[in-house]
């Protein structure tokens, strides 16, 4: 039988810490809504789970015809196909974890005017329902390397790292805007916008020599630069520098604990303005 847990709902104000006990007493709540948002993606479709691999495999067909065979841009080693896949598989986990959180508050604003459970499963839990594609896509990144006959290495052991700072960065950016999103509805327009954008200052269809040295030292500050260097250096032994994803990794890090406390600080006037 499960341990008595009480909890006393009063006012608050002011910056808020996150409550663990209560996260930890309703963990298999997240789990319920992520393996939801799975089922509902993929309802009423001819090809199913099959989306997941899809998508990043479509783009990876687009951007080996268009920037490698017409624009003349080069991987930096690997196959290009290899290459452009291994960095659209987590940019694809990211653009879509993002999308889906951002708006996941006001999608389920039945559920935030009406009932109390920690609101923070809502976005991660939209985005969670991504993880499950972002496997089945670096499976297919495995079998795209033996198609190719590309070796692997013991540097495959690193993934892991960079799953995770995928997830925090993920994480984070879903937080802050699902919160914002709640009083300012023009996120919901500003997102597809900003992640285009971000394709372009991310190196996922260019490997990172094509960024000038002067702006070398800036690129760590964007999280998602350093995991997508890292997937390729763990998967296809690509070159990487260790100072550029150690800054992205800690700024994954930064991001998620500021999402975390950003959306408890804006969480008091949900269900008010939801």
């Amino acid at each position: 039988m499960r341990d008595a847990f009480e909890l006393t709902i009063k006012p608050r104000s002011g910056w808020q810490p996150i409550n663990v006990a209560e996260i930890s007493h309703h963990w298999e709540l997240l789990g319920f809504l992520v393996w939801r948002d799975v089922k509902i993606r993929y309802r009423q479709t001819l090809l199913g789970g099959l989306w997941a691999i899809m998508q990043p495999l479509l783009a990876m067909l687009i951007f080996t015809v268009v920037f490698n065979r017409f624009a003349g841009v080069h991987s930096d080693g690997a196959p290009y196909p290899l290459f452009a896949y291994a960095g659209l598989a987590p940019w694809f986990f990211f653009t879509n974890s993002v999308s889906q959180s951002s708006n996941s508050l006001v999608s389920h604003q039945h559920l935030v005017s009406k009932i109390y459970f920690p609101r923070i499963f809502i976005p991660l839990g939209a985005m969670g329902a991504f993880l499950i594609d972002l496997f089945l896509s670096l499976t297919l990144c495995a079998g795209l390397m033996l198609h190719y006959h590309w070796p692997f290495t013991r540097n495959l052991l690193l993934l892991p790292l960079f799953i995770l700072g995928c997830v925090l960065t993920a994480g984070g950016a879903g937080l802050i805007l699902s919160a914002i999103n709640v009083n300012f509805r023009d996120v919901k327009y500003a997102v597809p916008f900003l992640i285009q954008m971000g394709l372009f200052v991310t190196p996922v269809i260019y490997p990172a020599r094509y960024i000038p040295a002067r702006w070398q030292s800036l690129l760590g500050l964007n999280p998602m630069a350093g995991m997508v260097m890292g997937f390729r250096h763990a998967f296809l032994g690509s070159p990487a520098s260790w100072t550029t994803m150690t800054i992205s990794l800690a700024a994954s890090a930064i991001l998620f604990v500021a999402g975390l406390f950003i959306f408890r600080r804006m969480e008091l006037r949900f269900a008010d303005i939801i």
